[in-house]
């Protein structure tokens, strides 16, 4: 006959292997309706990247995909991290009236190519190369994030095909040679892809302050893994790494700077820091916004169209 301790101690048992089987069945259940949400999702991003009228341009090296709308003088935007000609021409339409828009994706992301080692140095020679074949003379470069290195390469190798720089909540040169610095700047490589990045959306807010719904417009990362794991490991290195090559003190160009100070990516006080070894430059900060510098699109496009 059992007694009343050892009926208990098989009711605790019996019990504890229905929660954890509650919790197996939550999590199975959640995360199948998560990849049903994500396939769909990545199927409107795709459907969303076609509305674009994105062209390829074959360079000597290989292929580059590019949105090119507007007239007027040209602005090239040189988009961030998890970005693509979609990003690219998304932070600058609001200049599309006034302005030609050259908005192509960086090497490796949706449709580009990688010259080399994919540095910025041979980013901005493939730029180079999508001007002259695009029979564009000078530009205005504008650059969010992580393309802040491409621009401000672009801008010290080519400054006579430079009208401007215009650095967005962007990357930014050292104040002094660093000590040491990471060999890997980005998110981990098992985290670039389309699945992983949705899971983890709700935390865009507290990590990244955005919304969570911006995963929608990165999406799908698998077509942007390679441009990513290229920023992680060498773009957002360059600047550090080659600190002596990048001689910002003999920037030939205006700039113009834009940041925010509540920006979690890209570190603010690293702009107070390097803003005066920029010659001729205007720096415009705004209180709140984020990375995206959100509610202040008048105030930039005023300034943008100010700036010479």
């Amino acid at each position: 006959m059992r007694t009343g301790k050892s009926v208990r101690k098989v009711w605790y048992k019996h019990m504890w292997v229905y929660i954890a089987g509650g919790i197996l069945l939550f999590l199975a259940t959640y995360l199948i309706i998560q990849g049903i949400r994500c396939s769909a999702a990545v199927e409107a991003g795709r459907e969303r990247l076609s509305t674009y009228g994105a062209k390829t341009a074959t360079l000597s090296y290989g292929n580059m995909s590019y949105v090119d709308k507007g007239e007027g003088e040209a602005i090239l935007s040189v988009h961030g991290i998890f970005g693509g000609f979609d990003q690219a021409y998304d932070t600058c339409k609001d200049f599309s009236s006034d302005y030609r828009i050259i908005a192509p994706s960086r090497f490796g992301y949706l449709g580009s190519d990688v010259l080399g080692d994919g540095t910025p140095a041979e980013q901005a020679t493939a730029y180079v190369e999508l001007l002259d074949e695009l029979g564009i003379d000078k530009v205005y470069l504008l650059a969010t994030s992580a393309g802040g290195s491409v621009a401000i390469r672009f801008a010290l190798d080519y400054p006579e095909r430079t009208n401007g720089l215009i650095l967005y909540c962007s990357a930014m040169p050292y104040k002094e040679k660093p000590k040491s610095f990471p060999e890997y700047a980005g998110p981990p490589a098992f985290l670039c892809n389309d699945f992983a990045m949705f899971l983890i959306s709700p935390l865009f807010e507290p990590i990244m302050g955005m919304e969570s719904s911006t995963i929608y417009s990165m999406l799908p990362v698998s077509d942007r893994k390679k441009g990513i794991i290229l920023d992680a490991s060498v773009t957002n290195l360059d600047m550090a790494k080659n600190f002596d090559n990048y001689s910002i003190e003999s920037l030939q160009v205006p700039t113009l700077v834009f940041h925010a100070k509540d920006d979690k990516l890209a570190n603010y006080e690293d702009t107070i820091n390097a803003i005066n070894r920029f010659p001729n430059c205007t720096f415009i900060p705004f209180e709140t916004g984020g990375h995206l510098m959100t509610g202040h699109s008048e105030e930039i496009k005023k300034a943008v169209s100010e700036f010479e």
